[in-house]
């Protein structure tokens, strides 16, 4: 009979997790800004709370961070947008410069291409069959006013939310502490509660300080080399950053594009993206694990898992929610007993050797 309820319990368990996953996979749209809503106030509660402590109160240093975070989203855009948008009108002599430029290596994919070709074709049945109809996609442009419009509203409900909780202090504590009976019950969602904030928001708020230093060193980098819209690629390099793994990769591939179209030579063209690489390598390999330390102790595997996971169901928003997501997981994980197996896995290879007996 025991066996029985266990059976059941994991079956539910498990159609819980699913159900959890299509809900947040269709509701994308709602989820999303009510996350990086929380996100902003983690990040922007230390330095509320050093506000209050000077004498400002909750609602004016609230207003103060929030109007200081969206100036800063906002001048990004400015000084970004316009470049990036005539890139974007611009994308057909784009890619034929690239091709120009690349016709070695296009001449040696065509001619592999072209013996797949042939191979298949001698494979190849003949065979008479319905005519295949192809579904012409929306164009660039459309598609990149329809992921701007997108984003900044995701990003207004989400800064309107992070002001709303950080002017309201400490009543989500209080109302926290209502919800439970016992003392013991209390205590342990207030001590978990604290554990998540002091957590993510050190990490995410020296994780920004940190991607703000690549981004200038970026930025003085390509400019000393000689590309151009170098504070693009600054900004970018700041906002990549936020990508566990990915970040550094799509970054230097962009840039390796832009130095192709941009130097003539191509041996100097290769330049720009190796010293992008070379500095993103620097810090997360020395610089990142540094600062942080012990803030972050996570599996580098569960990560990944992580970061993929939520590439695959929300996109490029989804793999920047993922780090802070599992951080929050992994404290849960650390307070409830039935999950203190979950949370050990999740921790990093020294935490777990210092847990071991």
């Amino acid at each position: 009979m025991n066996e029985d309820i266990k059976a059941l319990r994991r079956s539910a368990n498990t159609l819980t997790t699913i159900a959890i996953f299509v809900v947040a996979y269709f509701a994308r749209d709602l989820i999303l800004p009510i996350m990086l809503g929380f996100l902003f106030a983690l990040t922007l509660s230390p330095i509320n709370r050093f506000l209050q402590r000077k004498g400002l109160p909750a609602g004016l240093s609230a207003a103060f961070l929030i109007l200081m975070a969206t100036a800063s989203i906002g001048s990004a855009a400015y000084f970004a947008g316009g470049t990036v948008r005539s890139w974007t009108d611009d994308a057909p002599n784009i890619a034929r410069e690239l091709q120009h430029k690349l016709s070695g290596v296009q001449e040696a994919i065509e001619a592999v291409k072209d013996a797949s070709s042939q191979v298949e074709e001698m494979t190849a049945a003949p065979a008479d069959g319905p005519q295949e109809v192809v579904v012409q996609q929306p164009g660039l442009l459309n598609s990149a006013v329809t992921v701007v419009a997108s984003s900044a509203t995701s990003i207004g409900v989400a800064l309107i939310l992070a002001l709303f909780l950080l002017a309201s202090g400490d009543l989500f504590y209080v109302k926290l502490v209502q919800a439970f009976p016992k003392l013991s019950e209390k205590k342990k969602a207030l001590s978990t509660v604290y554990d998540i904030e002091r957590r993510v928001s050190g990490y995410l708020l020296t994780i920004t300080v940190i991607n703000a230093g690549l981004g200038l060193a970026v930025f003085a980098a390509l400019w000393l080399v000689g590309l151009e819209y170098a504070y693009i690629w600054g900004i970018a390099a700041f906002l990549l950053n936020y990508l566990p793994i990915l970040g550094g990769v799509i970054g230097t591939v962009l840039v390796a594009v832009h130095s192709v179209i941009f130097f003539d030579s191509l041996s100097y063209a290769l330049l720009a993206p190796i010293v992008y690489q070379a500095l993103t390598s620097i810090e997360a390999q020395f610089v990142t694990p540094y600062l942080i330390g012990k803030r972050l102790e996570l599996n580098i595997v569960a990560v990944f898992l992580t970061v993929v996971l939520w590439a695959w169901l929300w996109g490029v928003a989804g793999a920047l929610v993922a780090v802070p997501f599992l951080l929050v997981f992994k404290v849960v994980c650390d307070k409830v007993d039935r999950l203190n197996v979950i949370g050990s896995f999740l921790g990093a290879a020294d935490n777990t050797r210092r847990q071991s007996p």
